[in-house]
Order: structure tokens, then sequence, then C-alpha cells
């Protein structure tokens, strides 16, 4: 079995003059972005069950949003956390025991193509552990604490890190054990179960993968919409 979680309990502090709406419930062409999320995610057979996770104002909200919609899967919405990490720890708790595999996709990134999930569902059946990810285009510079540069990482080795992530149930529990005991507060689901030298395969994302950020990102969102017959 395999469940996917979602945190969409973010702040939205980059969203300017939407600052104070919850970014994914803004639309993109008349579909909220959480929604669109979940329906590629129903799209996907593999796929048995939905845990999102969200403020605890917008709990009501959001599930009356969901009620509204046809074709998703099972699904269950609980509260987040001061943090992404403690929001997806609470999505953690409600994972049906069936679960095998657990998919975490950030709710902000409406356009992940179906194939990508199956791709990682098949890289972390495989592996333990998987991300979606695309080729880094920029040179990336290392800084000191001083604002000078230390050198320049070869750009071949480098990749722009996207959701979704997936890992073997009792990994990805353990390493949210493990962050927990330590303190330790990561940046993804991956550098949590890097903490156990679990080995970790990166499979091909897309550009269109994009993470809704600030008002520019829904204006790019909106052009790959149309780019694919979405108007």
């Amino acid at each position: 079995m395999v469940t996917a979680v979602f945190p969409a309990a973010g702040a939205s502090k980059r969203m300017g003059d939407f600052c104070g709406i919850n970014k994914n419930l803004l639309e993109l062409h008349g579909v909220p972005i959480l929604i669109r999320s979940l329906k590629t995610f129903s799209k996907v057979e593999r796929v048995n069950f939905l845990i999102v996770v969200v403020g605890a104002h917008e709990v009501d909200t959001v599930k009356k949003l969901l009620n509204e919609t046809e074709n998703l899967k099972p699904y269950a919405v609980t509260v987040g956390g001061s943090e992404r990490q403690y929001s997806i720890a609470n999505g953690l708790k409600l994972l049906p025991d069936e679960t095998e595999i657990v998919l975490v996709h950030d709710a902000a990134r409406p356009l992940v193509s179906v194939r990508t999930i199956n791709d990682v569902i098949d890289a972390a059946e495989k592996f333990g552990g998987a991300i979606a990810a695309v080729p880094e285009k920029n040179t990336i510079k290392v800084i000191d604490e001083e604002g000078f540069v230390r050198y320049t990482p070869p750009r071949a080795q480098l990749v722009n890190v996207q959701t979704p992530q997936g890992f073997r149930r009792e990994i990805l529990l353990k390493a949210y054990e493990r962050a927990a005991d330590e303190e330790f507060l990561g940046t993804d689901d991956s550098s949590l179960v890097e903490q156990l030298a679990q080995k970790i395969k990166v499979v091909a994302g897309g550009y269109e993968n994009i993470k809704i950020t600030t008002p520019e990102d829904i204006h790019v969102a909106e052009t790959f919409l149309q780019r694919n017959g979405e108007r």
C-alpha cells in the first residue's frame, strides 16, 4: 500500500498581496492548487490513501473543499505544526497499518506528473528511498560566513531537488524518530533519511514541477498549463 502525505500548512509569507491566504487554496485556472496536486496523485493506481496536513484554522475549510471534489482517493486531514517537518510528523501518525511506501509531496507543486510519481514509487520500493530531481542549470558557489566564495562544486554532480520523495515506511519513521530525539531539523525528508546512512535514489523529475512560492510562480504555472492545452 502507498500513502501520500501533503504538507500544506505553510504561512505563505512570500506571496505578497496574497499574504494571509494559504497559497495552496489559491486557484490555477479555476482549480485550487491543493486540489490539482491531490487529483494527480489520485490518478496513480498504486496510491491508495492521501493525508493532507493544514493549519488548525483551515481544517474545516479544507475538509469541505475535499468533500466537494470528485475522484479523490480516500483521505484524511490533520493539523500541521510550526515547521514543515513537524507537520509531516503529524501526518505520519495517520498512516494506515497496511502502508508500505510513504510519499511526501509539497501540496504547492500542482504540476507534478503521474510518470514522476510512479518512478519515485518504483525506486523507493527497490532502494528504500527515492527523490525526484532535475539537473541544476546554474553555476553554484559555496561561500564562507563572510560572504566570500570558497569553491565551485561541479555542476554535473548537482541536482535541484523536488517532491515527491518516497521511502519504505520503516525507514521514514525511523528517520523521523531519530530527528526528534536529536532535535535535528532538516530541509526535506531526504535530509532526515540521510542521517541513517540510507542510500537514496535520484529519479528524473520535471522542470514543470515547480513549487508555488511567489506570485510570479503562479504566472509560470499558468503558462505551463496553457502550453499543455489547458485554458
